[in-house]
Formats: C-alpha cells, sequence, structure tokens
C-alpha cells in the first residue's frame, strides 16, 4: 500500500504565514503538522511507502524536510509542476497525477498535510480492508452549522455512504467526511474517469466522493478523538493549544 500526502495547496486563507511557507511544514508543539501525520503511518505494516505531492513553489522545503525525517518507510516528494493558485491541479488531480507519475498499482490511502488528528489510523485500514471497498474518515463535530463548511455524510447500518453534501446550506447532521480515503487498486481507474468527465470539480475531495457513491459503494468509518482541519486561523491556533 501505498500513502498519498496532499501538500500541492497555496493555503491563502492563512497568509501571511503560509505566503512562502507550506501549511504542511507549520508547527503545533514542536512538530510540523506532516510529522504527525508521517508518525501514525509509520506504524501502518501494510505501507510500505509514503509519498508527499507539492508543488514547484514548496517543494524545496519539502524535500529538505524529506531528508532529515527519520522513518521506517520509504519517502518520495513529487513536485506536480504547478507555480501558483492560477494552475494549480487540485486535490483530486494530485491524486491522479501521483498515481500515474509513480505507476501505482496498489492500494493507496490518501491524507491531507493539513489534517491534524490523535486518532489511529490502524483501525480505519482494518475496516477498509474488511469491506474490500473505498472507504473514508468520518467525524462528529457535532454542530450542524459548522458542518456547512465541509462535505455532510449519511450513512446506513452498515456504514455504506447513502448521502453526501459538499458544503450544504442545511446539513442534516453534524457527521462530515475528513480528507482520509482508502483507494483498493482495482479501482483506481475511477479517478481517471471522474476527471475526463466535464464539469467535474478538481479541487474539493468531497465531489469526487459524492460522484463516487453514486456509481459504488463508499463506505465511513466513524473516528473519535480530536480532529482539525488546518483551514484558518482559528483552527490552527486551537490546534497549538490542544497538541501543544
Amino acid at each position: 500500500m501505498k500513502a498519498l500526502i496532499l501538500a500541492a495547496g497555496y493555503a491563502t486563507r492563512l497568509y501571511p504565514l503560509t505566503r512562502d511557507f507550506p501549511k504542511p511544514l507549520l508547527k503545533v508543539g514542536k512538530k510540523a503538522i506532516i510529522d504527525y501525520i508521517a508518525e501514525k503511518i509509520d506504524k501502518l505494516d501494510a505501507v510500505d511507502e509514503i509519498i508527499v505531492i507539492t508543488n514547484d513553489k514548496f517543494f524545496p522545503q519539502f524535500e529538505k524536510w524529506a531528508q532529515a525525517l527519520s522513518s521506517p518507510k520509504k519517502i518520495k516528494v513529487l513536485n506536480d509542476l504547478t507555480k501558483s493558485v492560477d494552475d494549480r491541479r487540485g486535490a483530486i488531480g494530485d491524486i491522479s497525477f501521483a498515481i500515474d507519475k509513480e505507476a501505482i498499482a496498489d492500494d493507496i490511502l490518501v491524507i491531507a498535510g493539513d489534517n491534524l488528528f490523535d486518532l489511529d489510523l490502524g483501525g480505519f485500514i482494518r475496516f477498509a480492508q474488511n469491506k474490500k471497498a473505498f472507504s473514508i474518515g468520518i467525524y462528529d463535530i457535532n454542530d450542524r452549522d459548522a458542518a456547512k463548511k465541509y462535505g455532510v455524510v449519511k450513512v446506513d447500518k452498515e456504514n455504506k455512504i447513502i448521502d453526501f453534501q459538499e458544503k450544504p446550506e442545511a446539513p442534516e447532521s453534524s457527521l462530515v467526511a475528513t480528507c482520509l480515503y482508502y483507494f483498493p487498486q482495482e479501482k483506481l481507474g475511477l479517478i481517471r474517469e471522474y476527471l475526463k468527465a466535464k464539469g467535474n470539480q478538481k479541487d474539493a475531495t468531497g465531489f469526487y466522493i459524492d460522484w463516487l457513491s453514486k456509481r459504488d459503494s463508499v463506505y465511513g468509518f466513524l473516528f473519535t478523538g480530536h480532529w482539525y482541519d488546518i483551514g484558518h486561523h482559528d483552527f490552527y491556533n486551537q490546534a497549538k493549544k490542544l497538541f501543544s
């Protein structure tokens, strides 16, 4: 299994902190956000390589990070060749780029490089492998108003996703999708199919999950503990207080 860490965004909502510095390398406590992610992946026996996908602007900084990282896994940093917000590939575009560039023919675990959590990934992987299907991490933020900023999901008794709405105006629940995905190797081609279709959004991964759930089985694994999507200064400051 390959683990893909998405780190090609430009994080304009966190300016000036991220004007010339990548968000996943911001410190929370004594470690960078991406260090917490890498440490959790290190504990997964099924993963043999970590691939960080970044852009041309921040590629040198991630290369330096990878060289200094002590990990039992093989680490590779990919430059998606984009140089600004205007020409970015988007999250789904970057996943597809990595699959093609590295000729990946394994199951993949995808994690956003700005997701900070104290959740155990082992349970998620076991869940996904038992289902033998697309799986995503879901989390109850217990605030329907706040859920408007996320992809809101509804699951049945088997934890299969039966409804997905990206940033709805009136969320039916506070159960949201995190940017944590398991994609089976035999179905990676669906990503290319999604990107070929006209009108499909390339950036927010939620749009792909919505599209996918209408064509195939997608399951949600409910996480507990703390989870932060470091999208703006408030969440970053909250995370620093907790994880410090």
